[in-house]
């Protein structure tokens, strides 16, 4: 099994993309050129970080960080899929958020999501990114159509503690209930969970649910997951979704507890049947 820090390393490289930021209905907001380097140091004992924002009216914004060590916030999984965010959640928290990170093949996509004082989602940020010289296409706008089906996938969850791992078995069933509803049956070990979403345009919204949820398909093959708001006392999870074909799914989730504690992250590798 590789540690933290060899997961790290797979995100090394120059990476070509966009920072967009959204609406939290997922309206486009402003959509910024980046080129994100990460280069290891000193044997790849250290990484140097650069994060070069490209305007057309001023001249570019670079942001430069080293490092050699991971902070308490983030945890990786085998593939190089990352998550980094808040360890807790408080209702007095000025902000609260995450960022997560997949990666398939010469692209990647990260998305970061915050809440603000009030704790609902008030931010969203959508990062496409390839390296560069790479000709791999970006995938088309995520819809409803492509998510409706049978999803068998394995996950594999890792503790916040690096050390507490499991791995299971999912399946997800998603239908159509009209032309303005779909259903979702999901069921991993011995738990079964059943929901249901008003669809709105690109927006799927779970009212039912102990805290309201909803799901915003994006470009790329995108989806970003959260509450609507978050209140105390009560887990919940945040979660971004990446179709890389039409019967493959990656979903990476980040656990919160009752009391507010990041207890740590899912990724979940999926399979379309009978396509």
């Amino acid at each position: 099994m590789l540690s933290q820090w060899e997961c790290l390393l797979k995100n090394l490289g120059q990476w070509q993309g966009s920072f967009t930021r959204l609406s939290p209905q997922g309206d486009l907001i402003e959509d910024t050129p980046t080129l994100v380097s990460l280069q290891g140091i000193n044997n790849n004992q250290s990484i140097r970080q650069l994060v070069r924002r490209l305007y057309s009216d001023r001249e570019p914004e670079d942001l430069i960080l080293e490092y050699s060590s991971l902070h308490q916030g983030i945890l990786f999984s085998q593939t190089g899929a990352f998550c980094q965010g808040s360890l807790y959640f408080s209702s007095f928290s000025s902000q609260f958020g995450a960022e997560f990170g997949l990666i398939s093949g010469e692209r990647r996509l990260r998305i970061v999501q915050l809440f603000n004082e009030r704790c609902e989602f008030d931010r969203l940020t959508l990062i496409r990114e390839k390296l560069v010289d790479s000709q791999s296409p970006e995938r088309p706008m995520l819809t409803v159509e492509q998510l409706l089906g049978q999803w068998r996938g394995q996950a594999v969850t890792t503790g916040r503690d690096f050390y507490n791992s499991a791995a299971y078995s999912t399946h997800i069933s998603i239908e159509r209930q009209g032309d303005n509803y779909l259903s979702q049956t999901l069921t991993f070990g011995d738990h079964q969970i059943t929901s249901s979403a008003r669809i709105e345009g690109q927006r799927l919204v779970f009212e039912n649910s102990p805290l309201p949820m909803q799901i915003l398909l994006l470009p790329d093959g995108a989806s970003c997951n959260t509450p609507l708001k978050i209140t105390a006392g009560h887990p919940f999870v945040l979660e971004v979704g990446w179709l890389l074909s039409p019967t493959q799914r990656q979903r990476l989730i980040r656990s919160y507890d009752q009391k507010g504690e990041w207890t740590g992250i899912t990724l979940v590798t999926e399979e379309k049947e009978n396509y």
